[in-house]
């Protein structure tokens, strides 16, 4: 019995040993985690704001009907963009052609009376001279022709009137566009008692974006902006993989003149080109606006950033090539950078990690390749088109 406990209190010894010795191996043939690095630099760094804004039609006009009658044809296709001047839709036009004939033709019979009563006093007036006609005469006809060419001229007027008419019965664009759908269908009466609304024309190239900073973000702007025109650029919020989601840039144009009340806010719009048409009036948008680049800051990648209690953290290369969690303040957060002061926790020439972070943890042995060319802060402004390039004042 005594040989027995013996022998197995020997095999649970040497199986112990065995686990230990393969758990020490374990732990000793882990390799280095590789990752990626770029090395961070306190420097002059282009800071863009962004708020959220909404598109509109740099130009939006309704087209109505300005006369009375009935839709005779519609010249263009629903959604269509359209030239200014083009012909877009028809009224009928007997009455008014009739009425410009009309005014035409009391226009002639003026002018044969005038004639008439030209010659009279023509007639008339040697004869007062020499005394064989009464003067009352002689000032009848006068005033005959006078009353007249007052007709003539009344006449003029009513056949620019009628001529006026008859052209609004052929409703043209008045600005280069995209055309809504039609509101009227042909057979049906328009501008009876009031202006009947046919469609509307959007002009969207150039685009406009409204946006509105805060009160306190207004004066920021008013503090560091750099030059009088400010570059701004605006990106699009599209989830899917297969949309381009590439920013159009373009610059501010209008600030408000005063802060409104209800939000305590200061509408802003930017005017980005918009050739294509692509991006439609209403579309919610991101507005990025250039501020300054005067400032010494250390950018890093938004990815790359943890939160827990303690607050906000990124991985470094420490110690003994080693993982090493430092905490971090912000002072701005983009989409394409996040910006640090020199004491946010980062120092010049820190290799912050960028990739398998799922996999980091405080002294963790890495094997860090460098990426700052590809990766770092400068490629990524200059993929982006982030390094401005300003319009000058009044151009």
């Amino acid at each position: 019995m005594f040989r027995t406990i013996l022998l197995a209190s020997m095999l649970l010894l040497i199986l112990s040993g065995c686990n230990e010795h393969s758990q020490q191996q374990t732990v000793k043939d882990v390799p280095a985690l590789p990752v990626e690095v770029v090395v961070v630099k306190n420097k002059h760094i282009p800071i863009w704001m962004q708020y959220t804004g909404r598109t509109e039609a740099s130009s939006s006009q309704e087209v109505r009907a300005r006369v009375t009658g009935i839709l005779e044809a519609v010249y263009f296709k629903d959604g269509e963009y359209v030239n200014k001047g083009q012909k877009l839709f028809k009224i009928e036009q007997t009455d008014y052609i009739a009425k410009l004939d009309s005014a035409r033709a009391k226009k002639r019979r003026d002018l044969a009376a005038l004639k008439l009563a030209k010659a009279d006093v023509n007639r008339y007036r040697p004869l007062v001279k020499d005394g064989l006609a009464p003067r009352v005469t002689l000032e009848q006809y006068e005033a005959q022709v006078a009353s007249i060419e007052a007709d003539i001229f009344s006449d003029e007027a009513s056949i620019r009137q009628a001529e006026l008419e008859l052209s609004h019965t052929i409703v043209k664009a008045p600005i280069d566009g995209q055309a809504s759908r039609r509101m009227i269908d042909v057979g049906n009466l328009v501008g009876k008692s009031e202006s009947t609304l046919l469609t509307t024309i959007n002009n969207t190239d150039p685009l406009y974006a409204y946006f509105a900073p805060s009160e306190e973000d207004f004066q920021k702007i008013a503090k560091f902006r750099k030059q009088d025109v400010m570059q701004a650029y605006i990106n699009l919020n599209y989830q899917s993989e297969i949309l381009k989601n590439e920013p159009i840039f373009g610059h501010v144009d209008f600030t408000d003149n005063t802060v409104n009340s209800n939000t305590s806010t200061v509408s802003m719009r930017a005017e980005v080109p918009n050739a294509n048409h692509a991006v439609l009036p209403g579309t919610f948008v991101y507005v990025n606006v250039f501020i300054t680049d005067a400032l010494e800051l250390i950018g890093i990648p938004p990815q790359v950033i943890f939160e827990d209690q303690r607050g906000k953290y990124v991985y470094i290369v420490g110690k003994d090539q080693t993982a090493e969690r430092v905490y971090i303040t912000s002072i701005l957060d983009s989409r394409f950078f996040v910006l640090l002061k020199k004491d946010g926790g980062l120092k010049d020439g820190d290799k912050v990690i960028i990739n398998a972070l799922l996999r980091l943890k405080p002294g963790v042995k890495i094997t860090p390749t460098d990426m700052t060319e590809t990766k770092g802060l400068d490629a990524v402004l200059k993929a982006n088109n982030l390094i401005p390039v300003l319009p000058k004042k009044g151009s």
